[in-house]
């Protein structure tokens, strides 16, 4: 990757930025420079820095910041601050018209934290340190002493904030291997790639990846590997609410987002952080035309009074909201549970998707047996409640009552998972909405 065109070359400062190539396409790139004042960003760098998100957005290329600073220029004083104000806005600008991707190289302190936030796409290395607020200050105002690395480290970022999307030591790979998924800008489609591995496998070893036992586990993400051309998985956010399952794959040739329920992790219950996760890939795969497909195994959202207390009516609607807005091709696929209110958030027939498939032995239902009979038979003694229970599972926990309804499209053998899939995204490849125009949406955050 090299730098073709420079930006801004009569300014100086902390900053450079051009037009180089990154992932086989133009992209505008910006750098900060930490052997300069630590990286310190001016008023000069903050007016480059705009300058440069604003070019991307003009140019309909991605964006792409590699930064270690230590925040506003100090000697510079309020100027500095309106410096990275004025690129906070900038970058604000291309969110949802080009892809903004950032990398922490070392320590982003203070504001320019801040605009890692402003990403759509956050890689980290194992050097990074991102914070608003440092130890020092931490201690003096909790009289809590902190790290550095356990305050703000690539670390935490990636299993406790959210921040880090991708832990890696080559950023510059990272962020090549992130663009190879994603258009240029929001007018574009994802770049479709031809692949050896024919759209018409099977997948026989599926049948066998569910255990027969409700309560065991496995992990889903082999489901994608199986189903994903020549394997290949681009996972976010790996360790973060890892209950929930978000990256990019190619099946046939076509780049997908795939948002699945981990069943390995809290049995695949959705809480507040995978509502948020969920919900803000979902967003970004919306906003730059990748189809979406969505593996279902949940028993339903995570009990808790602190969560019920933290927001889990907001955050889980925030999920629906997601879902219910995008219009790029939806397809969902419903592997094993699928109860309740977690059921209608991960892109239902009712929130919206365009093919809901399932396999035979999907569980689609407001509940399992023992609380629905705890609840429509009370009082019973044990033997009566085991045929209640085995009553209601085969009555009500199967695909079936959910297709004669036209809730489900087709039941499906899982060998033929993958074949399904290539067949209904090219179909859906044509699909378009139109769109009424307004400002924004003012959905539950």
């Amino acid at each position: 990757m090299a730098d073709r065109i420079g930006i801004g070359k009569g300014i100086t400062g902390t900053v450079i930025s051009g037009v180089g190539r990154m992932a086989g396409r133009n992209v505008v790139i910006t750098r900060s420079i930490p052997s300069e004042r630590r990286g310190a960003l001016t008023h000069a760098d903050g007016t480059r820095l705009a300058e440069s998100a604003d070019l991307a957005r003009r140019l309909r290329m991605p964006f792409v910041f590699i930064v270690a600073s230590s925040g506003a220029d100090v000697g510079e004083g309020v100027a500095a601050l309106h410096g990275w104000g004025k690129a906070a806005a900038a970058i604000a600008g291309c969110s949802g018209i080009v892809p903004v991707l950032m990398a922490a190289t070392g320590p982003v302190v203070s504001g320019p934290s801040l605009l890692l936030g402003l990403a759509d796409l956050v890689v980290m290395s194992a050097e990074a340190v991102a914070f608003v607020s440092g130890p020092q200050m931490v201690a003096e105002f909790t009289g809590v002493e902190v790290g550095l690395h356990e305050l703000g480290g690539a670390a935490t970022h990636a299993r406790s904030s959210g921040l880090c999307s991708v832990e890696a030591d080559d950023v510059e790979g990272a962020l090549a291997g992130l663009l190879e998924y994603l258009p240029s800008h929001a007018d574009e489609l994802p770049p479709s790639e031809p692949t050896a591995d024919p759209e018409g496998r099977s997948t026989p070893e599926l049948r066998d990846l569910i255990p027969e036992r409700k309560s065991a586990t496995y992990d889903v993400r082999e489901v994608v590997r199986i189903v994903a051309d020549d394997g290949e998985f681009r996972e976010l956010w790996s360790r973060w609410a890892g209950q929930i399952v978000t990256g990019f794959c190619r099946i046939g040739g076509i780049p997908v987002g795939i948002v699945a329920n981990q069943p390995r992790i809290l049995a695949g219950t959705l809480d507040i952080a995978a509502s948020q996760k969920a919900a803000r890939f979902v967003r970004f795969c919306d906003s730059f035309n990748l189809p979406l497909v969505s593996l279902v195994d949940t028993p339903g959202f995570l009990p808790g009074k602190d969560l019920e207390w933290r927001g889990m009516i907001r955050h889980g609607a925030e999920l629906a909201f997601a879902y219910a807005q995008a219009t790029v091709p939806r397809v969902c696929l419903i592997l094993r549970k699928a109860f309740g209110g977690a059921y209608i958030v991960m892109d239902s027939r009712g929130i919206g998707n365009d093919i809901c498939l399932a396999w035979p032995a999907a569980e689609i239902a407001v509940m399992g047996a023992s609380g629905a009979v705890q609840i429509l038979h009370r009082g019973i003694d044990a033997t009566e409640r085991g045929e209640r229970e085995a009553g209601y599972e085969e009555s009500f926990l199967n695909p079936w009552p959910a297709s004669e309804r036209g809730l489900v499209d087709q039941v499906l053998d899982p060998a033929d998972t993958r074949i399904v899939l290539s067949s209904v995204l090219r179909q859906l490849r044509t699909k378009r909405e139109y769109m009424v125009g307004r400002k924004h949406d003012a959905g539950p955050q």
